[in-house]
């Protein structure tokens, strides 16, 4: 699959269009994807297609780290996730916030530190996504990385948590 080069930023307000987006970032990224969400409801996690980009990210040498606040909605809701994330524990890398950073409220898809969705508030679906403009995902990048330090480890493949 091709990265396309060509760089591009848009805006969203629809659900529809915020899947789209994250689809897309998911086709164009082929080394990292950092997502951040408080419970990841409103992605399509267990989604076939979804879980069939993901399945190739990973098979081709992808790496996926995920932090979020809880993790029960994906639990209860994402099997095919869950499944995903046994499958590929090596690639794959989940992580929970402490309360004290509950009350961060925006979401977004990080894709090879260049292509980013961003919704601006985790209630909303507003948002803009750039692809192949890495001055849009710097902010976030940030955010992520003082969030990863943060957190601790969550979702593990099986219930020991081996």
């Amino acid at each position: 699959m091709e990265n396309g080069n060509a760089s591009q930023v848009r805006k969203f307000a629809s659900h529809a269009d915020f899947e789209a987006a994250l689809r897309e970032c998911l086709l164009r990224a082929t080394d990292t994807l950092l997502l951040f969400d408080p419970d990841f409801s409103v992605f399509p996690l267990g989604v076939t297609d979804v879980d069939a980009l993901l399945r190739r990210f990973l098979q081709e040498g992808g790496t996926m780290r995920l932090a979020l606040h809880h993790g029960d909605y994906i639990e209860r809701h994402y099997p095919r996730f869950l499944r995903l994330l046994k499958d590929y524990n090596h690639r794959i890398e989940c992580r929970a916030t402490g309360r004290h950073l509950h009350q961060l409220t925006d979401s977004f898809c990080i894709g090879d530190r260049v292509h980013i969705v961003r919704r601006y508030h985790s209630d909303h679906l507003r948002g803009e996504a750039a692809f192949g403009v890495p001055e849009a995902c710097e902010v976030s990048l940030d955010r992520f990385d003082q969030i990863w330090g943060e957190s601790a480890p969550t979702l593990h493949p099986t219930t020991t948590g081996l």
